[in-house]
């Protein structure tokens, strides 16, 4: 009887290691994963990345599916705030590159990247038409969110100096003017999706830095780029929303 319950308590403990295994398993296919995504800065792998580690951590379920990460027209798939930090760092080396770093400022807040963009480096002084020197600030941002479903919301900023023209009566009209060119520069020149771009015009009254001197005032004037987070940008209309409630 002795004999027999060594035995069994024998082959109970050599079943154990399997456990351990398993678990080693898991992890390793986790780390693989996630070295995998982070290869490359692309909104379908990242997708496949955040399905595998939800299937790991819900026990084994089915970890890639091709399809379901791809983006669609719904919005699913949209980079993510990882993806948009990476977005700031390579863009921030590019505009270094072409020692544009006094003229362009970018910080990540609630809403997604933000791209700050002083006047002097799009406009003159009171003005709205883009300059000669701006086209290489906007094809650079251009070039790298083309190919991100993320929405993008042009913003136009002043400072707190009024203006009274023809043209533009405040400095409502200004920002918006502004925010407006940019926005044309990208669809006309880039054939950029138009429901997937916006432009507002805040004036004075959402500045930066106090209008106390003449070096903030100069920061306050300035164009935001925005790239929206993928939450914000689910809840942006489409023309397929409008289409729908037309149709109803």
């Amino acid at each position: 009887m002795r004999r027999f319950r060594r035995r069994v308590e024998d082959k109970e403990n050599l079943d154990r290691w399997l456990l351990t295994y398993s678990d080693l398993i898991t992890l390793l296919l986790a780390f693989f994963v996630v070295m995998y995504s982070m290869s490359q800065v692309d909104a379908k792998r990242f997708g496949q990345m955040a399905k595998a580690l939800h299937g790991i951590l819900k026990g084994g379920e089915n970890v890639f599916d091709y399809d379901e990460a791809k983006p669609t027209e719904d919005g699913h798939g949209l980079l993510k705030l990882g993806n948009l930090r990476m977005l700031q760092a390579r863009v921030d080396e590019r505009f270094k590159g072409i020692n544009r770093l006094d003229d362009v400022s970018s910080e990540i807040t609630e809403r997604g990247l933000v791209i700050h963009i002083v006047d002097r480096a799009l406009f003159d002084e009171g003005a709205a038409d883009l300059k000669p020197q701006a086209i290489d600030v906007l094809d650079l941002i251009n070039d790298e969110v083309r190919a991100m479903p993320n929405h993008l919301r042009i913003e136009g900023h002043t400072d707190d100096r009024q203006i009274a023209t023809l043209r533009f009566p405040s400095n409502w009209e200004l920002s918006a003017a502004r925010a407006t060119e940019v926005v044309r520069f990208f669809v006309n020149q880039h054939d950029f999706p138009p429901d997937r771009i916006s432009a507002l015009g805040y004036g004075e009254f959402r500045p930066i830095r106090p209008n106390n001197s003449i070096e903030n005032r100069a920061m306050n004037r300035r164009v935001d780029i925005v790239i929206l987070t993928m939450e914000l940008s689910l809840k942006e209309p489409t023309s397929q929303l409008y289409f729908t409630a037309a149709n109803e």
